[in-house]
């Protein structure tokens, strides 16, 4: 009989205690892997939860301050911005996320003057400053891809002026990470990081997340740049490309129903693999805790070391504050 079977081999061994168990785990949760999302709105003294998604909340920059404070203390090193712009500051040329004095733009300097060993991130996207709600320039009726390229590039530039560490381009426009790192070199941003969405599906799990930025599309859906959820070789395929154009991190989103994604895309690059475990995954585990259906700290934990077996390196989520807490 060969000693790898039983009762020579006894699988039980290493799991017969919290502290075996703990010593032969394979991989490891620290809130150094977590990237807490943020929404930052206009006025002052304001603090939102927003309805879909239980116990998370928009803040104006003062309060969000407060907020990044306590994120701070729990070790979590870094903050994904997301700006809520009012409706009369959208138009189709994305005019308002140039502004030196736009929403982002000052939470991110609000942000670096206070804490500024904490990495910031901004989502560099036209949909929230966009009339259509799209990620991109409309023309008749379609998104159009070079030009909506070019303005991203310059939201990039002006993120970095305003101190980012990281921008996080979110959508899927073709050659944007190229655009956006010529730009940030030639106005000598060198050391300014690129996380790049490299393979963001066109997912129903977003719609929390519309809601806090009041960001759905106005007409059609976004299957023409996002991605397909059937496919897994064109994520590779992405990925390598924003690797090639000069991305520091790639990014797959959503996360739960993606974890093959994770995979594939962390065996094919070399650079660091972030996962978006993304609003409708916060919102079901929240709910479904809310009526007993799940333990919501175990279902948490479970869900969040789920991406890291994946090969996951960071991990974007909502529950950053309370795992962090946890661990």
């Amino acid at each position: 009989m060969s000693t790898f079977e039983y009762p020579y081999s006894r699988g039980r061994r290493l799991r017969s205690s919290e502290f075996v168990r703990n010593m032969v785990a394979e991989n490891h949760l620290s809130p150094n892997d977590f990237i807490a999302p943020l929404f930052v709105m206009e006025g002052e003294g304001k603090k939102e939860e927003i309805p879909s998604m239980p116990d998370y909340y928009r803040f104006t920059v003062d309060l969000l301050l407060k907020e990044v404070e306590e994120i701070q203390s729990l070790g979590i090193p870094s903050v994904l911005l997301f700006a809520k712009v009012p409706d009369d500051k959208k138009d189709n040329e994305g005019t308002e996320a140039l502004n030196p004095e736009g929403l982002m733009q000052q939470s991110v300097r609000a942000i670096k003057k206070e804490f500024p060993d904490l990495v910031v991130m901004t989502d560099v996207a036209m949909d929230p400053y966009s009339s259509y709600g799209h990620d991109g320039i409309v023309r008749d009726g379609k998104i159009i891809n070079d030009e909506s390229a070019e303005l991203l590039a310059k939201m990039a530039v002006s993120h970095a002026e305003a101190g980012a560490d990281f921008v996080a381009p979110s959508d899927m426009m073709d050659g944007r990470i190229l655009l956006m790192r010529e730009a940030l070199e030639e106005e000598g941003f060198f050391n300014t990081g690129i996380m790049a969405y490299s393979a963001k599906y066109a997912s129903s799990y977003y719609g929390p997340f519309r809601d806090a930025l009041d960001s759905a599309p106005g007409f059609g859906d976004k299957k023409t740049y996002q991605m397909n959820p059937a496919n897994v070789i064109e994520a590779v395929k992405e990925a390598i490309t924003d690797q090639n154009e000069g991305a520091d991190i790639a990014m797959v989103k959503p996360g739960l129903p993606y974890l093959d994604v994770v995979r594939a895309v962390k065996e094919a690059v070399q650079i660091p693999v972030s996962v978006y475990n993304v609003s409708g995954e916060y919102a079901m585990i929240k709910s479904a805790s809310a009526n007993g259906w799940l333990n919501e700290e175990e279902a948490m934990m479970e869900a969040l070391i789920g991406f890291k077996r994946a090969g996951a390196d960071l991990i974007a989520t909502y529950f950053a504050k309370d795992a962090a807490r946890l661990l």
